[in-house]
This record gives C-alpha cells, structure tokens and sequence, in this order.
C-alpha cells in the first residue's frame, strides 16, 4: 500500500510517499481502509521534532481519518467489515493514527461509527477539530444556552466546529475570521454577527453587537495575538478558553481581575476516557439530527501531503484540509 512516512525529523519535506506492506490487524486491532485522512497543525508539529510529543521514527503521521473497516482481529467487537468509521486519536503511537495512508491499524477506541448522511471527507474532519470544539465549548468552558460566544478565528476547521456546536446548543454566536469567503462561511453556518479581525474597530462592533455588556465566552485560536484584546471583550464572570497559541503575549491581568474573568487552557492529550465517550456521543448524535454538517474546504491527493502542511499554517484556512488516500 502507499503511504506517507516521516524517517527524520524537519520540514514538510520529510513528508515521503512510499509504498510499504499491507497492515495485518492483531488482536484487539481492526485495519481501516483509509477513504479520507484530516491534517492538522498539531500533523505539522510533530514532524518538526520540536513539540512535546516526538514520536519513534520513521512513523506515519495522522490523527484523523475515516473509511470502512477491512478487517477484524482476535476480540474485536462493535465492528465488523464494511462498517463506515471515522478515526480519531493516537493509538499506540505519538505520531497519530497513521491515517496518511491507504490503510490504517487501529484500537477499537479509535473508532466510531459515521452516519450515513456524513460524508467520509466530512467524517475526517472530526476527531481533532470537533472534539477540540466540543472540549473547548462544552467541557472547559461549560457553556450554557443563551450566552454568547465569540469564537476568535471562526473560519478554519476548529472555528467551523465550534460555530455549529454552539448553535445546537443554542449559543449567541460572533465568529471572526479574515475574510470575506470566510466570513461568508462562517455567516452560512449559522453565526449571528460576523466581524473582519483583520479591520480596526472590529472589537467596538463586538461590543455594540452586546448592547455594550460584552460576550460571555471566547474561543481563542490565536492567544498569542489576542488574548489582552479578548479580555477586554469579556462581560462579568466571562470565560476565554485557549485552543491556539504560538508565542508569549503580555495581558492586563486587571481586565480579568475586574470580571471575575477566567483563563483556560486545553489540549486534547488531557482529554480522559469519560469525556472523550460523552464527546464522541454528542457528536454522533449532532451528525445524525443534522445539526453538525462538516465543512471540506480543500481535498488534496496523498502524494501532496508537505503541500498540505504548508497550507494548513498559513492563515486565512476556510474548512478543513483534506488528504485523499
């Protein structure tokens, strides 16, 4: 089978198409035929060497992916072949999943059933976007109906995620993004008030569009650019939950001071078993009623996958990222 294979550490261009055997499952294991693999920045990362997580080389990167189920091992069950499944998390390994590949040995844990009204594209998309959403939103910031949110970067894979989870659980939302084809995007699914975070004044449309009294929760994708501003934006007792940094920032600890505001961090990696079961739940069920519609921004051939890295640290992403196996 084709598969992506990192044998140093660096750039996208360590990122090489090889051709390696097919994947045997094992016990307790199920291979997946890969139909769809997501990249994520944390993909790009890791390759690096340089973040918390190093895996083992040479590895196969990705975490997300979905397909159908090409084989059972010894114990497994819930699953059999056929089965439409998307993939989310690790496994055995600190690269991923191995999704950048035609096919993919998989824990059972990793695995959960994809509605068939989802697409196996969309199904992609959602083991580290929506669960990131789902943590960020529901689980860390505990958001309740009728409070407004401003997700900051609305428009890449995560913001998408948090729009639509927001608004199934009725949330006023405020997406912000840096363009009009993504402000169009975020507009179509569903945010209330859209602001260009690239335009000065955009934080005096915010607070207009709360009468003044300011949001109760921000979603951060970018805290080492707009943190200070964000609690700025917070009313009384408001929550900003830091889903993206990439660098120091310096804040004015009296605007939280004078909010009883609250500063939360997230990754998935602390993500327990219980939470993750409660996650996938809610998000099988979004898929299912409909009130979850994974937007593809870009499909991309596996061979392109350092193309892919490059793209998905630029700025400006609307959807999500797409390598097709």
């Amino acid at each position: 089978m084709r598969a992506i294979r990192v044998h140093q550490f660096g750039g996208p261009e360590v990122l090489k198409l090889e051709e390696v055997a097919d994947p045997k499952p094992g016990a307790g294991e199920v291979l997946v035929r890969v139909r769809a693999s997501g990249v994520n920045p944390v993909d790009a990362y890791i390759h690096t060497g340089t973040y918390a997580r190093k895996p083992p080389l040479p590895y196969t990167p990705g975490f997300d992916g979905a397909g159908e189920v090409d084989a059972v091992g010894a114990g497994v069950t819930g699953f059999k072949d056929g089965d439409r499944v998307y993939i989310s998390g690790p496994g055995n390994t600190a690269g991923g999943a191995g999704t950048y590949a035609e096919r993919a040995i998989c824990l059972p844990s990793q695995l959960h059933h994809l509605p068939s009204r989802t697409s196996f594209a969309q199904g992609a998309t959602l083991g580290v976007p929506y669960c990131t959403a789902y943590r960020a939103l529901v689980q860390r910031a505990g958001a309740r109906p009728g409070e407004t949110v401003l997700v900051h970067g609305a428009t890449g894979g995560v913001g998408i995620a948090t729009v639509q989870i927001a608004k199934a659980r009725d949330l006023r939302v405020i997406g912000s993004g840096g363009s009009e084809k993504g402000l169009a995007a975020v507009r179509e699914q569903g945010a209330d008030v859209v602001v260009n975070h690239l335009q000065e004044g955009y934080a005096a449309e915010i607070m207009k569009a709360t009468g003044g009294r300011g949001v109760d929760l921000v979603i951060e994708m970018a805290a080492q650019v707009n943190l200070d501003r964000d609690l700025s934006l917070l009313a009384k007792h408001g929550r900003v939950v830091i889903v993206g940094n990439r660098g120091k920032t310096e804040i004015d600890a009296r605007q939280a001071m004078g909010r009883d505001a609250a500063i939360l961090g997230m990754t998935l990696f602390n993500v327990s078993e219980a939470d993750f079961v409660e996650i996938h739940a809610g998000l099988i069920a979004g898929l299912a009623n409909g009130t979850l519609n994974p937007l593809v921004g870009r499909e991309l051939p596996l061979a392109e996958a350092s193309t892919a890295h490059k793209q998905v640290m630029e700025p400006g992403a609307v959807g999500k990222l797409i390598l097709v196996p």
